[in-house]
């Protein structure tokens, strides 16, 4: 993908601010329109107001855990794709995770190149699912 291609909402949710400044600006950069939230209270108003395509979502953060955060952003809109991020789980977790409908699940630090392509595969497959759901609906 291109940077004209990648023109759409990414939600960079992490309670860090360093790594959630450098991580938006990395994006930015890179052509992707980022929003941030500093916990899950944040990016479940963030959501509701200006739906993203794809959030990348801290699975540690105080108050609202990331596991709580992706299980409302999917009850808004269960087509939103979500990369859960963390520093430390256990696979049990992660599985969970995954079986819930998370996209991904990167560890940190994260590679920005792998984050990048892990955004453009859950934006491709957030337009194969709202396509086949129109097609449904026919």
């Amino acid at each position: 993908m291109d940077k004209e291609q990648r023109a759409f909402n990414v939600l960079l949710v992490d309670d860090e601010d360093v790594f959630r400044e450098a991580t938006a600006r990395q994006l930015t950069v890179r052509g992707f329109i980022v929003h941030t939230a500093a916990s899950g209270k944040e990016a479940i108003a963030q959501v509701h107001a200006n739906p993203p395509e794809v959030v990348v979502l801290d699975q540690q953060m105080p108050g609202m855990h990331g596991s709580e955060t992706f299980i409302e952003i999917k009850k808004i809109d269960p087509l939103i794709e979500v990369i859960m991020l963390t520093g430390n789980t256990s696979v049990d977790n992660a599985i969970e995770l995954m079986q819930l409908g998370t996209f991904d699940y990167l560890m940190k630090p994260i590679n920005i190149e792998e984050l990048l392509y892990k955004i453009e595969d859950a934006y491709t497959r957030k337009q194969l699912n709202e396509k086949q759901q129109r097609e449904s609906t026919l």
